[in-house]
């Protein structure tokens, strides 16, 4: 007898329907077709074990599994559940009347319990698409996949559940989340706060501008300076996540098994900070199965590079083209994979290998073209696509020891906010862009309009300070940016000389 299951498998970040075919014939043998990883083989003896478990017996016949389409790799073991049921049935010992009706994806444990498995949101998303009544699938991922409405999600602990369930014995209740309230209860929280910073007023400033626009930032400072500290606070004061952004963000993390077993949607921006040492792969993604990077990862929210010319180079240069393209593409002989990668990029650096280059106070140790060659390990190109460079000097002790209470993320977000949705009704006819960072060079000369006095300044700086037609481009976008923080139409001179101002690693003394 032949019996159909099915299950699904992930490919980028969404997900493919997988038929699950079992005939149970004439002969001793046991086979498994359709480009199955070894992980996948394996559940043989998982699948054995755990029927046993139950006093159900495993065929002592010729069994041949099916997992079709065989041109897609198969890959994980949360084919183990599927490929159980379909013994089941394609055996003869139980009958399941519905089982065309549900989606079922599951980990076996030697003694039939379920352990979580990776990608259930895509799934979800995809068995709803397909027509599918419920889909089956182990306990701790229940809560993630029931943020997905429309579909009946089955909450099961072990194989005799599920089989007990299909058989019509047992009545599971489906998991239910309200997905809107859960989202709009969260959308608020937030671990930090910029009223913890007292003074650097003209970093705030700065951060207030980049999340206003989306723009890309590095700072340049001493150790103890705070840059971490307020880079770590950056996402407090960006915009709130639309639904649609938190379900991206959600089905990303849930591919990269990186949800939590209580987590469910994720609805902060995200904030990621990799050590120094990460690997060219692991930041923009890749393997043999691709997987997201931390730039995807970061994806709606923030990447944050902490001491930036200690990447290795070849670490940074790999996200040149993600930052302009705003996605990365996995390429491999079989198969080519596209991850979402618009996020903000915030780097800091100090300033020479010492850290006391430009100190006020203390003098910096480093010889001869020391500073030079320790900013050249940051590429002039990589440089270029950052918007806003800016020093962060050291906090005096007056400003420390204040009693005065410092601007809140809240009101600081209220005024981005206002920002971006200036923003969003200008680029109303363009999808692709949300603002002022995404805005490709000829919507730049449409939308950046500057009079003769702007003109004038511009040229000035530019000639002074040798910039690339890239940089132009950028000062252009902040100086729109700023003008949107005042709620102006108009591009004024100090809007413009506000925006060269944070080119600090053009000028001259940078040189080294």
């Amino acid at each position: 007898m032949v019996a159909k299951t099915f299950g699904s498998a992930v490919s980028g970040v969404d997900a493919k329907l997988i038929t699950i075919e079992v005939n149970v014939g004439q002969g001793t043998s046991f086979f498994m077709v359709g480009l199955p990883d070894s992980a996948v083989k394996e559940s043989q003896q998982r699948v054995e074990s755990s029927l046993k478990y139950y006093g159900y017996r495993m065929p002592r016949q010729k069994v041949v599994i099916n997992l079709a389409p065989a041109d897609i790799k198969k890959e994980g073991s949360s084919y183990d559940l599927p490929i159980a049921i379909g013994i089941m049935q394609a055996s003869e010992q139980v009958v399941f009347p519905e089982l065309e009706k549900y989606l079922i994806m599951g980990e076996l444990a030697l003694d039939g319990k379920l352990r979580r498995i990776k990608g259930v949101l895509p799934i979800a998303i995809e068995a709803r698409k397909k027509g599918f009544k419920g889909f089956i699938l182990p306990k701790e991922n229940a809560k993630e996949a029931s943020i997905v409405n429309n579909i009946d999600v089955i909450p099961v602990e072990t194989l005799q559940e599920a089989i007990h369930f299909l058989e019509g014995k047992e009545v599971i209740e489906p998991m239910v989340t309200d997905t809107r309230t859960l989202f709009y209860d969260s959308i608020e929280e937030s671990a930090f706060d910029f009223a913890d910073v007292q003074g650097q007023e003209n970093i705030k400033r700065a951060m207030e501008i980049a999340a206003a626009g989306g723009h890309n930032v590095i700072m340049i400072g001493p150790p103890g300076a705070g840059k971490t500290m307020l880079a770590k606070r950056l996402p407090s004061i960006l915009p709130p996540m639309s639904l649609q952004e938190a379900l991206e963000t959600t089905k990303i993390h849930s591919v990269a098994g990186k949800l939590g077993a209580s987590s469910s949607l994720i609805a902060q921006r995200p904030f990621r900070s990799p050590h120094h040492t990460i690997s060219d792969v692991a930041l923009v993604g890749g393997g043999g199965n691709p997987q997201p990077g931390e730039i995807s990862l970061s994806h709606n929210g923030v990447l944050f590079l902490d001491e930036l010319p200690e990447f290795k180079r070849t670490v940074l240069e790999v996200m040149r083209q993600p930052l302009e393209e705003r996605k990365v593409t996995i390429s491999r002989a079989r198969v080519t994979v596209d991850f979402p990668a618009n996020f903000m990029l915030i780097a800091s650096m100090n300033p020479c290998p010492c850290g006391y280059y430009n100190h006020p106070d203390k003098e910096c140790v480093c010889g001869p073209g020391v500073v030079q060659k320790y900013l050249n390990r940051v590429s002039g190109p990589l440089l270029d696509r950052i918007d806003l460079h800016v020093e962060v000097t050291p906090v005096n002790f007056d400003e420390m020891t204040s009693d005065r209470k410092s601007e809140s993320s809240k009101s600081i977000r209220q005024r981005v906010t206002s920002a971006r949705e200036f923003q969003q009704a200008r680029f109303a006819d363009s999808p692709e862009v949300h603002c002022n960072a995404m805005m490709p060079s000829h919507m730049v000369k449409e939308v950046v309009k500057i009079n003769q006095a702007g003109k004038t300044l511009l040229k000035t700086a530019m000639d002074r300070l040798g910039l690339s037609a890239r940089a132009y481009d950028r000062i252009l976008k902040v100086s729109r940016t700023i003008a949107d923080l005042s709620l102006s139409d108009e591009i004024k001179v100090e809007h413009l000389a506000e925006a060269i101002q944070y080119r600090s690693l053009d000028r001259d003394g940078w040189a080294g």
